[in-house]
């Protein structure tokens, strides 16, 4: 990885999100093709039972990562409430009762919900550029809602379900934030086995009918990819450029589902559909092209997370210099300077 690369935290944190978007993306047409027929509890668990397989094979040791400690459980299990229970349980209902396209486009309005909350709860910078995204996606979403309204109840109740698990996800990846800096296989790992338990439970209590091989298998590998894959990546860029940020560009993966939905076959794309859409994709570009830099102060910090002696920013010694990425509780000494930079783990300093 060149230096280059790593001191330009938008474009690191911007790459990553895009990779997580275009795997989850992909997933939502899928998912709306192999969960026909199943319950929406059932759909939930093979999805995140998929996941935590992904997590659990990319474990990394503690001398890579920082580790998830006890008093991380409380947002754990908010994580799972709403991100690996709430959230894919809705969509799952509501592409039963919706187009794929417009719910493929509705999920950018998780983008608006992740900002707002990334806003309130962690004061990350949003200039007007960012403001002006945000209220294009949200007139994107109005668009979405007036056309499925025009089709029938129906449609526009599994649409309201959509917007639904784009709540339970803004608030879910609010909440990821705070485990950013631990290794992000640990935390899929944990989410999503909490998740698929849970909703694995509920589909057994509520009579769910059993799914067949080839729709259990299909779930299985889209719930590895598009969730568990795509989880670790936006954990990563989170990690890289902050909340807000990465819920914005992840924005940009219901225009690939969309695209997926067109081509598996779907022609459902009204006048009001492409101009909700094409609002999203001004927000999405208009997010993208922020700019951030200035002259900033560094307080005296302790913290322990992954990290390079080739950032600028960790400058402490060692015995022996690790190479590469490596994990340990270390300490940052007051400094001052100016270059690019994001709300990530060192620039948390307000404006």
């Amino acid at each position: 990885m060149s230096r280059e690369f790593l001191h330009l935290p938008a474009l690191r944190g911007g790459l990553l999100a895009l990779l997580a978007a275009a795997l989850f993306g992909i997933s939502t047409p899928l998912v709306q093709r192999f969960g026909a027929g199943l319950g929406a509890f059932t759909t939930a668990a093979l999805l995140y039972a998929g996941a935590a397989v992904v997590g659990a094979l990319s474990l990394r040791t503690a001398a890579h990562e920082a580790r998830l400690k006890k008093s991380d459980t409380p947002r754990l299990l908010a994580m799972a409430g709403f991100g690996a229970a709430l959230g894919p349980v809705a969509l799952a209902w509501g592409l039963q009762h919706t187009s794929g396209a417009s719910a493929s486009l509705m999920l950018t309005l998780e983008a608006l919900f992740t900002a707002t909350l990334a806003l309130w709860l962690y004061s990350e910078t949003m200039d007007r550029r960012v403001w002006a995204a945000m209220l294009l996606l949200l007139a994107g979403g109005m668009a979405l809602v007036l056309d499925q309204g025009l089709q029938g109840g129906v449609q526009l109740l599994g649409l309201l379900a959509v917007l639904v698990a784009t709540m339970a996800w803004g608030v879910d990846n609010t909440l990821s934030r705070g485990l950013a800096e631990h290794d992000p296989s640990q935390v899929v790992m944990a989410k999503a086995t909490l998740g698929a338990t849970a909703t694995a439970a509920l589909a057994v209590l509520t009579g769910e009918p059993l799914p067949s091989w080839t729709a259990a298998l299909g779930l299985l590998a889209i719930g590895a990819t598009g969730y568990g894959l795509s989880l670790r990546f936006y954990l990563l860029a989170q990690r890289a450029f902050g909340a807000a940020r990465t819920g914005s560009v992840f924005a940009f993966a219901p225009f690939i589902g969309a695209a997926v939905a067109f081509g598996l076959g779907e022609r459902s794309a009204g006048w009001l559909l492409l101009l909700g859409g094409l609002f999203m994709l001004a927000g999405v570009v208009l997010h993208l092209a922020e700019s951030h830099g200035h002259e900033h102060t560094h307080e005296a910090l302790q913290h322990e997370h992954a990290h390079r002696h080739d950032d600028g920013h960790h400058l402490h010694a060692h015995d022996v210099m690790p190479e590469g990425s490596h994990s340990h509780r270390h300490a940052h000494d007051p400094m001052t300077h100016a270059h690019a930079h994001a709300p990530d783990a060192h620039h948390q300093h307000r404006h």
